[in-house]
């Protein structure tokens, strides 16, 4: 059986936020509060919110319960990166189910919407790569090293993508 597209992409987001991570861990207490006009926050509250972000994605699902990571200039990175490896697992476990119907209408009582079960999920996927690229922003203004991130990247580190 073929992996769905949509999963293939949910996957490259948490790989990128995850390495992204991994950069961010090197640097010191001062650094991860680092911001820059235009971006959400700190490097610090922006990881915090990415991953809040897909915690409230995926529990329209049921895959995460509330309470959500909190985001905030205080939240530590270790706190962040464990809510992360959650993210991760939830997000494998969505696409488990057979019978996913993705162009199915739910209510979702706690944005009071009635949306199309795709709907969170690219949002997913979006949202990330915006803040990561805020992410990368400041430190690139600040003089630190980016993590390649993109899609080839990743198909390199899945083996998908081979230079002959």
């Amino acid at each position: 059986m073929s992996t769905p597209p949509m999963l293939r992409q949910m996957r490259h987001d948490v790989w990128a936020t995850e390495k992204l991570l991994e950069r961010c861990r090197a640097l010191t207490k001062e650094q991860l509060q680092l911001s820059a006009k235009g971006t959400y926050g700190t490097i610090q509250k922006t990881f915090a919110h990415i991953v809040r972000a897909n915690e409230g994605y995926l529990n329209t699902y049921g895959l995460v319960p509330q309470p959500f990571l909190e985001a905030a200039d205080s939240t530590p990175l270790e706190e962040t990166a464990s809510r992360l490896a959650r993210v991760h697992d939830a997000v494998e476990r969505l696409f488990e189910s057979k019978d996913l119907d993705f162009d199915r209408r739910l209510h979702d009582e706690r944005r009071k919407a009635d949306l199309d079960l795709w709907v969170p999920l690219a949002q997913f996927s979006h949202h990330g790569s915006d803040h990561r690229s805020q992410i990368c922003t400041i430190l690139t203004l600040n003089g630190l090293e980016v993590p390649d991130l993109d899609v080839w990247a990743y198909a390199v580190a899945e083996g998908a993508y081979k230079d002959f």
